[in-house]
């Protein structure tokens, strides 16, 4: 897409804001893969969040006179337009509330985006390995910046929540070793080429220390100051994350009920499809005894293999029929996550060129036997046809978008409501008629039903149903969450104790699958009434695939008019 500076357009606006973004944040640009940003890290004090919140209001004021240009009422640079400026300003009103000086969760960190970058980049070359040496120095630094960060946020009264900080204190524990394994750090560098050996070591002890300082700091200073403090948010904090994680503007109530209508739709299905492996169980005690005894892959070397396997084979039965895929776009790998972090499987999407391959990442959480009930609807969510061909498609039409659309500008319901959509395609396209892997996918539906109510029920303090199960005419604490998220999923203690440390550091985003894929799925059902006969189901899904990203305010109307 040409740029012409004297009269930019949107998209010239968004991708200008795009290359100014990664000179403040080199993370963003290992995740593109753009060249120039290896060696470094972000700046996480509060002086960098300044800096990253003047340039997204900088960013709009060029936007409103974009918009005036002749041009810019096309449909793609309307799209663009709409798109930037709602994620700005949704960025904004969280940076206002200076939510960056609490920034505490197992997933969603400063220090696990620093941890994470190294797991995407490559590391078969002298200068591979430079280049992690070089960003292991700058480790120290960033978890300053981080901790200055936390630091101020103490000094103005707004704690992060004590269990999202005793969660993070275990992990930093384990990314640093004990003295016997070893830190991770150390692992990444151990195959670097000997000439190297020397800088290598002496990088990963920098930034080792470097966690272990944060860690230390956390658990002695830290964590005392804050113990007492509430975990949730409250519904006025909750209102600034649902907008930043959902692009809407969120009617509480109305979400909550429906997270209990899905619920009981979705139990009664699983009590029927639990009779077919063990009649007169509950779901829980089938899916308790699939656990010991039902289809499973034994090996981690084995469980990695046989998901790549998953993938190779839905994007063959797929692609002609219900996508058009390009080749680079069928190019997907399974990863094993590194250890110490949340329990739930994860997608990385590829760089930009695709040099670096989407992949996705299973934590094995000390686990060498995997039940395929629990692994064969996750892969068609996290891979294919879920998180892979969405974002890899984005990346494949980015130049006819705009890179922002494709990258940055990505919400969290849309790519969540697409790959929870994928996962019902599959059991609507018969890849889920085995009784174990479609018990598999309804505790998955399940899982995030519950999350609808969890999360939005926590952290508002709502009452419990009548017609609840669980504690009718309750109010929710964590420790309700806790138990009720474990009586009604499939998954082991581990997983649900992660899952609740995660929707308590993460408000508002765990919701965005179920009311994502509601949002696909009300798209789909508007075009196909509109079209009737001449509905084609691999059409719409590969238009609707390559708008790129859309808040859910604008994506139902986008994709009904498919």
């Amino acid at each position: 897409m040409a740029t012409t500076s004297s009269s930019p357009l949107p998209r010239e606006v968004a991708d200008g804001y795009v290359d100014a973004l990664l000179e403040l944040d080199p993370l963003l640009g290992t995740y593109l893969g753009a060249p120039g940003s290896a060696r470094r890290l972000p700046d996480f004090s509060p002086a960098g969040a300044d800096a990253l919140a003047a340039l997204a209001r900088a960013t709009l004021d060029g936007l409103t006179e974009a918009e005036a240009r002749p041009g810019a009422q096309s449909d793609a640079e309307r799209r663009c337009a709409r798109l930037l400026r709602e994620r700005l300003t949704a960025e904004l009103a969280v940076h206002g509330a200076h939510e960056h000086l609490r920034a505490v969760s197992n997933i969603h960190s400063p220090a696990h985006s620093v941890r994470e970058a190294f797991t995407l980049m490559p590391g078969e070359t002298a200068e591979d390995f430079a280049d992690i040496a070089a960003r292991l120095h700058a480790v120290p630094a960033a978890l300053d910046g981080y901790r200055a960060s936390l630091a101020e946020g103490l000094s103005r009264n707004l704690p992060a929540g004590p269990r999202q900080v005793e969660t993070v204190i275990g992990q930093l524990t384990e990314w640093i070793g004990d003295g016997e394994s070893g830190s991770w750090f150390a692992g990444l560098v151990a195959d670097g080429p000997q000439e190297q050996r020397a800088e290598l070591d002496a990088a990963a002890a920098e930034a080792t220390a470097a966690f272990g300082a944060l860690r230390d700091w956390l658990r002695d200073t830290y964590a005392p100051a804050v113990a007492g403090a509430p975990d949730t948010v409250g519904r006025e904090r909750y209102a600034l994350w649902t907008r930043l994680w959902n692009g809407t503007d969120l009617d509480m109530d109305e979400a909550y009920a429906y997270g209990w209508s899905e619920f009981h739709r979705l139990y009664a299905e699983m009590v029927a499809e639990a009779g077919k492996i063990l009649p007169d169980a509950t779901p829980w005690e089938v899916l308790r005894h699939l656990d010991g005894h039902g289809q499973a892959i034994e090996g981690v070397d084995e469980v990695q293999t046989w998901l790549q396997g998953l993938m190779d084979e839905a994007i063959e039965a797929l692609d002609g029929t219900h996508f058009e895929l390009a080749d680079r776009v069928k190019r997907v790998e399974s990863r094993i996550a590194p250890p110490g972090g949340a329990a739930a499987p994860y997608y990385t999407a590829p760089s930009e060129d695709f040099s670096r391959p989407g992949r996705t990442w299973l934590p094995t959480m000390g686990k060498t036997r995997f039940p395929l009930f629990d692994l064969v609807s996750t892969w068609y969510h996290e891979g294919v046809p879920g998180h892979h061909l969405q974002l890899a498609q984005w990346a494949h039409v980015a130049e006819s978008l705009s890179r922002y659309q494709a990258t940055v500008g990505m919400v969290s319901a849309n790519a969540e409501g697409w790959a929870l959509y994928a996962e019902r395609l599959m059991d609507e396209l018969g890849f889920l008629t085995d009784p174990e892997r479609r018990l598999g996918y309804l505790d998955a539906q399940m899982m995030r039903a519950n999350r609808v109510i969890v999360d939005i029920g926590m952290h508002l303090q709502l009452e419990i149903p009548a017609d609840s199960p669980f504690h009718p005419g309750e109010r929710w604490t964590p420790e309700l969450g806790r138990e009720f998220f474990g009586m009604h999923s499939g998954r082991p203690a581990a997983f649900v104790d992660s899952e609740l440390i995660r929707y308590l550091g993460m408000p508002g985003q765990a919701i965005g699958y179920k009311l994502g894929e509601r949002a696909w799925l009300t798209g789909r059902a508007a075009a196909r009434a509109a079209r009737g006969d001449a509905f084609d189901a691999k059409a719409w899904h590969m238009a609707a695939l390559s708008l790129g990203s859309l808040g859910l305010d604008d994506l139902v109307a986008e994709i009904s008019a498919l």
